[in-house]
């Protein structure tokens, strides 16, 4: 067992840094996929753009934004970010593309910060390797690199940020203020100004983003770490910690932000480690290896700290009922621990870490490939039969840039697998490379080869458009029994509606009517006073359907 209060020994061979160019290549190739070319996808997505279309339209205050029918969950600056873009930058790609473009710089700004936190709380006298008895041990400057490269690596590499990463939604935003909030105590020893304005800054953007609560834990907790460390920067932190937590208050006060969606029951925590497996991969087990061979060191500041904003993140997710959400915010600080795992690592847990990600990634390229040519031709059969089945209606195109890009990639994997399969690789972050690699080839592959199919399986076009067959443009719509995506979708789609809630004044004045509706029911009868025109269905959905009514007074034709 060891005993030591360090576990780190490392040469200053093993404390290379990613090379930049590499870096900064594979960072693009996680984050430009997919910004331009698609469409809102349901849910959130759709949700959050259409409450981004109501501020730019005037339809809501800025302060409270709000969706027809739906109230405000206190999300107002990334909906307000959002109305801006599509109003500066509309022009440029369409409403979709600028709402997603400042959210894939919030996503680029999160990995930074966290490299920066990382960084530096490597750079700290207790994160450092023990010396060699004759010399040749790492740089303090040359290691802190090397485990700051592994932090953002192990980020990239997390399954859950894949999907959520990429969506337009307030938790992005979250997101950076939790990675920011983790930079401004790493970074106290060495730039205590930046601290105080970063550890009072976080904590308000959480609260303006609809995570009122989570930034008064976190603030919470950040106290307690101040409060027992010994550091005489990290304790000046303290009254600046108080001020955050009034401001956030105020904050979540101005904005409505006080919202509680407790749904903690017995089969949620039974099925929350499963959740954690998969949507942690491989940052968990990497952060469980680095709590016990630094266990001796668990009120330091580079285990302290991140420890402590993941394991609030846990319980928040937990207490919401499982939510994949609110476990994306414990993504930044389960990225710093799994770096500094690294240092540590026996040769087995690397090598299992590298195999399977060759293994599974590379299952999932062929898999990608398989069913995009059978898209194309229609061989083999049964993948395209499946196909087919699933996304009824679907219509293949050919994009020869879709596929140079995805064939570049391909053969950048293979190159990297063979790289990583030699011996000759010592850098500390060796290990994260094929994990994050893997991450950013299936997303770029996805983003390329399948985006028209995903599109047209995750899209709420083709359902708006058949009901606007039905429907004039311009008219008054009453929405009755729809989600906030299909609320959202119709604002987004439809030919300029005017979409008012089943409950507003307006509603009376209204000549047309849309109801949710479930396929596997029948219809009852026509509401007192309305006509029954039709019924459509999304293609790749049974159970998601709108029904169409028309006041019986009206005399606006269907088309």
């Amino acid at each position: 067992m060891n005993t030591r209060p360090n576990p780190a020994v490392v040469g200053q061979r093993a404390a290379r840094q990613l090379p930049r160019l590499a870096l900064y290549l594979l960072c693009l190739a996680y984050i430009i996929p997919g910004l331009l070319g698609r469409d809102p996808w349901k849910a959130a997505e759709i949700s959050a753009v259409g409450h981004m279309l109501a501020l730019v339209r005037g339809e809501t205050a800025w302060l409270s934004p709000a969706l027809v029918g739906f109230p405000s969950d206190g999300s107002v600056l990334p909906y307000g970010l959002g109305a801006l873009s599509i109003q500066w930058l509309e022009p440029l790609g369409g409403e979709a593309f600028a709402a997603r473009l400042p959210f894939a710089f919030l996503l680029l700004a999160t990995l930074t910060l966290t490299w920066y936190a990382t960084y530096y709380l490597a750079r700290s006298e207790a994160a450092q390797p023990l010396a060699y008895a004759f010399g040749g041990e790492a740089h303090p400057i040359d290691y802190a690199r090397a485990i700051a490269d592994g932090s953002i690596l192990a980020l990239m590499a997390s399954l859950g940020l894949l999907q959520l990463g990429h969506e337009t939604t307030p938790e992005l935003m979250q997101m950076f203020a939790i990675a920011l909030l983790l930079l401004s105590l790493a970074i106290s020893p060495y730039r205590p100004m930046a601290a105080r304005w970063a550890v009072v800054a976080a904590p308000i953007i959480l609260a303006a983003s609809g995570a009122a609560s989570t930034a008064l834990l976190l603030t919470l907790g950040c106290a307690v770490i101040a409060w027992k460390s010994s550091a005489q920067p990290l304790r000046q932190l303290l009254p600046w910690v108080g001020v955050a937590a009034l401001a956030s208050a105020g904050t979540a006060t101005l904005c409505g932000a006080w919202i509680t969606r407790l749904a903690l029951t017995p089969s949620t925590m039974l099925l929350f480690p499963k959740l954690l497996v998969w949507f942690a991969w491989p940052a968990w087990p990497l952060a469980a290896w680095t709590l016990w061979r630094w266990r001796l060191q668990l009120n330091r500041r580079h285990i302290a700290l991140p420890l402590m904003v993941v394991l609030i993140m846990l319980g928040i997710s937990l207490g919401m009922g499982n939510s994949d959400r609110a476990l994306m915010l414990a993504l930044p600080g389960m990225a710093v621990l799994a770096a500094f795992a690294l240092p540590t690592l026996q040769r087995s847990f690397s090598a299992a870490i590298d195999w399977f990600s060759v293994f599974f990634f590379s299952f999932c390229a062929l898999t990608i490939w398989v069913i995009y040519i059978a898209i194309q031709t229609g061989i083999p059969k049964q993948p395209a039969a499946n196909v087919a089945r699933l996304a009824p209606e679907f219509v293949s195109r050919f994009d020869p840039w879709a596929l140079i890009w995805a064939a570049l990639a391909t053969v950048t994997w293979l190159w990297l697998v063979r790289w990583r399969t030699g011996r000759h690789q010592e850098a500390l972050w060796k290990s994260l490379v094929l994990p994050a690699s893997g991450v950013a080839l299936s997303w770029l592959l996805l983003m390329t080869l399948w985006l028209p199919l995903l599109d047209h399986a995750r899209s709420y076009r083709m359902l708006i458009e058949r009901v606007a067959q039905h429907i004039p443009a311009h008219a008054c719509v009453v929405a009755l029994d729809l989600t906030r995506g299909q609320t959202a979708a119709l604002q987004f789609f439809g030919p300029d509606w005017h979409v008012v809630a089943h409950s507003s004044l307006e509603a009376a004045q209204c000549p047309w009517r849309i109801q949710s509706v479930s396929m596997r029911h029948a219809l009852a009868a026509a509401p007192t006073g309305w006509r029954f025109v039709h019924r459509e269905r999304r293609p790749t959905d049974d159970e998601e359907s709108l029904a169409i009514y028309r006041h019986a007074t009206t005399t606006h034709p269907t088309r």
